[in-house]
């Protein structure tokens, strides 16, 4: 995420490398870079001049402690900018009103609202235990009704079935009708999209909110539409009364110029960052948490959090004592922990949030989470014997199981060396032997993910051609 911004704003500090002090002279060179930076991401123009300005004016003449470079204290006054351009810690949804509390969601099509709709129905559903209706006005589109009843399905949310003849006002007020005789806590209103903003579109969004009168009017627009976000985000905001912004497809994105101009533009705050094509891949958006990974600091508390509510601790506890006591170690252990990086979204969405002086240089430019796809398909491939005993696995074993996974040879025996490689370095943790190996690390991972650099560019390879 906003990768090509992280690495010109990286550039832009090291020029002040070897400066005593910031004066108004480094500053002024380093703000052309970081302007430049924030132009090639898209920021809108009047946001990166405020920006600029807003950073010139802190920067210049600030105290250095003795704990601080030049670059730090920049990195810090840029920080503090960059959260100060995307708005307040985020507030949440406001569901504190007489159910049902109505959302009504408004973008262009494209940008993601029903599948948005879906991941915020499982977000109010699994966060805050609320039981959730769905509802699509879109009547142009009835591929669009079809999908959210399908997805309503998949998340444990209740769908309103509509049918496309009929009037989009009509099908919001039944909706509404619907919620408060069943006792629905929140009823999200999904709305028709265009490839543009139109009189058309914006006329028919404000007839239904004028008809529901919904306590969140949520503007869904797609980070990587650049300058078109802008400009969709202006007349939206123009023509509703909107509470808040959700940013979608911000996994792709790798400039990040919607996410620093929508909130400026708007004056709304940015609620959630869609980082994925699954329904679980809605992110509470933290300006502070954002900024940091910009700045390539990372997002170590998002990290946290996602590891909290997706891992099964009981699992992980049960490997770790497999590690600790350098025996029992099997493929099946490897399966759920292969499993455990996909239920959190995959190795780029860890390696997104962790420092850039954390992550291995060989794994720049190497992640594919289909790697742990493979390497799950060739464990399901095998006979429960051979995932407890690999050293059962000959010649002809490894032909069946290549056949059973749909792939060569070769990738089974990379496999299987890996997991040779990984029982030799767990041999070497029994008896104390973890706590030797980290002393001899000095803190730092040993090429790859956890013991053994079982990651990226580490000796079990995800990261791995």
């Amino acid at each position: 995420m906003f990768d090509q911004l992280s690495e010109r704003l990286s550039r832009a500090v090291d020029s002040l490398r070897g400066r005593g002090r910031l004066t108004e002279d480094n500053v002024a060179d380093t703000l052309r870079q970081v302007r430049m930076a924030l132009l090639e991401a898209d920021v809108a123009v009047p946001v990166v001049k405020a920006f600029t300005d807003a950073v010139k004016a802190r920067a210049v003449g600030t105290e250095i402690t003795k704990s601080l470079t030049p670059g730090q204290a920049f990195i810090k006054v840029i920080h503090d900018e960059l959260v100060a351009v995307m708005g307040e810690p985020a507030q949440g949804l406001n569901l504190r009103a007489q159910p049902p509390v109505i959302i009504l969601l408004a973008g262009l099509q494209g940008a993601g609202k029903t599948t948005t709709a879906a991941k915020l129905a499982r977000h109010l559903i699994e966060k805050q235990k609320k039981r959730v209706l769905l509802s699509s006005t879109d009547v142009y589109r009835p591929a669009a009704m079809t999908q959210l009843e399908r997805l309503a399905e998949q998340v444990g949310a209740d769908y309103l079935p509509a049918n496309p003849t009929d009037q989009p006002v009509g099908i919001a007020r039944a909706a509404v009708e619907h919620a408060r005789r069943y006792g629905h806590d929140v009823l999200i209103v999904d709305t028709a999209g265009r490839l543009h903003v139109d009189a058309e579109m914006m006329s028919e969004v404000q007839e239904i909110d004028r008809a529901i009168e919904p306590l969140e009017r949520l503007f869904v627009v797609d980070s990587m539409a650049g300058q078109d976000a802008v400009n969709a985000a202006r007349a939206f905001n123009d023509a509703l009364a909107l509470t808040g912004v959700i940013l979608t497809k911000a996994d792709g994105d790798a400039r990040g110029g919607a996410a620093l101009s929508v909130r400026h533009v708007t004056g709304k705050p940015i609620l959630f960052l869609g980082v994925g094509e699954k329904t679980e891949a809605l992110e509470v958006f933290h300006p502070e948490r954002v900024a940091s990974r910009i700045l390539g600091m990372g997002d170590v508390l998002s990290l946290v959090e996602q590891v909290q509510s997706k891992v099964d601790q009981e699992k992980a506890e049960k490997v770790a004592r497999k590690l600790v006591e350098g025996k029992g170690f099997d493929f099946n252990d490897l399966r759920e922990q292969l499993q455990q990086f996909q239920s959190m979204g995959g190795l780029a969405s860890i390696m997104d949030k962790l420092p850039t002086q954390m992550l291995p240089a060989a794994a720049a430019g190497k992640i594919d989470d289909r790697l742990i796809r493979r390497q799950i398909a060739i464990i399901n491939s095998m006979t429960p014997r051979e995932r407890r005993r690999p050293a059962v696995i000959d010649g002809s074993r490894k032909r069946r199981i290549a056949a059973g996974s749909g792939l060569q040879v070769q990738e089974v025996n990379r496999l299987l060396k890996q997991f040779t490689e990984m029982e030799r370095v767990m041999k070497k943790m029994k008896g104390g032997g973890l706590k030797k190996m980290l002393r001899g690390l000095g803190g730092r991972f040993p090429g790859g993910f956890g013991p053994g650099g079982f990651g990226p560019g580490g000796p079990g390879g995800f990261g791995r051609p």
